[in-house]
């Protein structure tokens, strides 16, 4: 089974509860800022899949790898690059639209 890492689930916690005074709302920057860092470990992690894949493909051709191994490393990296491309496509179309709308 191909599993995507792009997006790990491991660290995903059930919602729970929170008080008023447990934790302040977070500004604006700092939501923006925390944003960015998920992108950019995003963008990372799309390309770690694609320099194991690389590396892979060199390992297969000088016969130190399956060719079952170096085919599901260049699909997954192939998959994450796919997603990451349809989600910067949605993204950019969403803008066009909000950007579009007359106030």
């Amino acid at each position: 089974m191909i599993q995507n890492n792009m997006f790990s689930t491991q660290g995903i916690q059930p919602l729970q509860m929170k008080s008023a005074t447990e934790s302040k709302p977070s500004t604006p920057a700092e939501t923006i800022q925390s944003f960015g860092t998920y992108l950019q470990n995003a963008l990372g992690s799309v390309a770690a899949q694609e320099a194991q894949s690389h590396e892979m493909s060199n390992q297969f051709l000088v016969g130190k790898a399956n060719v079952d191994q170096v085919m599901i490393a260049s699909e997954q990296a192939l998959l994450s690059l796919q997603l990451t491309t349809q989600v910067r496509n949605k993204v950019v179309e969403a803008y066009q639209e909000v950007m579009r709308t007359q106030l």
